[in-house]
């Protein structure tokens, strides 16, 4: 075991080496630029997720499918991502982070264009699409278009279920067994059980039930921990000064040895910050378009900017406070464990601190299996038939229960590799219709009643 350990180890960082970090920040740029710099459409984009469906066919509100989205996305990787990559990349990573989000809205406007253009209905009348459709049908690669969904389906159970509920469950049973603890300790088997009731008893529901319950959590978990991230830095404000120059200089001159902080050059602080950043919002992989093409739009193009700003709200927000109140509480240099500098840097606000960050992690966790539940159901309808939606739905409750007791090193490294490999075929069906798709939305643009 510890053999196939380090094996799978070895292969995580292959795939997620220097290779598929160009191709992804490069699509990114290229795609941005290709688009006209669609991010200029931005207050556009977040004024259509909140408007009211304009009608058209699908089985969600495009804000249903925008929340699901950022449940899925919005996970360990805004806390614990974040804390990662600034303990081994240094401040700067913060920058470069920013950076993937920035970008990344014209990737994820490109993808969820394509899915939503490309979707089908089934049999009994549900939408259902996403890049193996796109692939499939504008490309004709079957052969690429069951990679991708095989790869997904296996990616879900990772990333998006057992790692988190271990995560999850393993921090509640920390924090309940120390003696300042104000409630009673909870085993992580307890907490298991919880959070294994709780996604049953929304996903055998299915994608309306779970659209319904990401409305309503999504904005209250983002806003609870916003605003818990914003109190802390209004304590921190003598030190933010300091902190923006950190980041700034850090993220291209990198980082000299200080404390307990090994130190990182540029190309450390460049890879953490790009390979993090990627890995929270999901852009390029292939994900969010998979529930975007579910939602009731009128045109593509509408449904491509809301799921777009997915991207915004994700890194530019959430993944960008976080790494302020990392930086800025100075842990950085001593403490190299992402969970034990987390916990440090929102342990600065006496009492609420550590309930922000618990709260946070519980809601982002819990969201995370919902979003992705969805994603791998749809991958394994694609290579199956409908008649593995039942089992699939069964077993990803179960798994949520394995992964909480269990310890999970080699769950991350396998679910690293399914992430990383689930996002080329998608790429390389972005770069070939990015012609097509850049002309279709200067089109619908070039409309008075469409301008932002």
């Amino acid at each position: 075991m510890e053999n196939l350990s380090k094996i799978l180890k070895d292969i995580s960082g292959i795939v997620w080496g220097w290779p598929l970090i160009v191709l992804l920040f490069g699509t990114h740029l290229y795609l941005t630029g290709r688009l006209g710099f669609i991010q200029r459409h931005i207050l556009c984009a977040i004024r259509l997720s909140v408007a009211k469906d304009g009608g058209g066919s699908g089985d969600v509100s495009h804000f249903g499918a925008l929340t699901t989205a950022l449940a899925a996305t919005i996970g360990t990787g805004n806390i614990f991502g974040v804390a990662g990559a600034v303990a081994i990349g240094g401040p700067g990573a913060v920058l470069w982070m920013w950076f993937t989000g920035v970008f990344g809205f014209a990737t994820k406007y490109a993808e969820s264009y394509l899915s939503v253009k490309y979707r089908v209905t089934t049999p009994d009348g549900r939408i259902t699409g996403g890049p193996m459709f796109v692939i499939e049908k504008a490309l004709g690669w079957k052969w690429l278009a069951v990679t991708f969904a095989a790869f997904t389906a296996v990616a879900a159970f990772g990333i998006g279920n057992m790692a988190q509920s271990n995560t999850l469950t393993g921090m509640i049973e920390r924090l309940t067994a120390g003696e300042g603890s104000w409630v009673p300790h909870i085993p992580a088997w307890v907490a298991g059980v919880v959070l294994t009731v709780a996604t049953a008893a929304v996903i055998l529901g299915g994608i309306k039930w779970i659209a319904t319950v990401c409305e309503f959590l999504v904005p209250i978990m983002a806003a609870v921990y916003v605003l818990g991230c914003l109190v802390i830095l209004v304590l921190n404000a003598k030190a933010l000064p300091d902190t923006f120059a950190l980041i700034f200089r850090g993220a291209f001159e990198g980082h000299a040895a200080v404390g307990g902080f090994a130190g990182a050059g540029i190309a450390k602080v460049m890879q953490m910050g790009i390979a993090r950043g990627l890995f929270s919002n999901e852009s390029g992989m292939g994900s969010a378009p998979i529930v975007a093409a579910a939602a009731r739009t009128t045109h593509p193009v509408r449904q491509a900017l809301v799921s777009a700003t997915g991207t915004f709200w994700d890194t530019v927000v959430i993944c960008a406070l976080t790494g302020l109140v990392i930086v800025s509480s100075g842990e950085w240099k001593n403490l190299p464990d992402k969970r034990a500098l987390s916990e440090a840097a929102f342990g600065q606000l006496p009492g609420w601190g550590p309930f922000i960050l618990t709260f946070g992690l519980m809601t982002f966790v819990f969201s995370t299996i919902l979003g992705w539940s969805y994603y791998g159901e749809r991958a394994m309808e694609y290579l199956f038939g409908s008649r593995s939606i039942l089992p699939y739905r069964v077993l990803w409750v179960a798994a949520v229960m394995v992964g909480s007791v269990l310890e999970l090193g080699m769950v991350w490294d396998f679910s690293d590799i399914a992430n990383g490999l689930m996002a080329v075929p998608n790429l390389v069906c972005l770069l070939f219709l990015s012609g097509m798709v850049a002309h279709e939305t200067a089109e619908w643009f070039r409309d008075p009643k469409n301008k932002s």
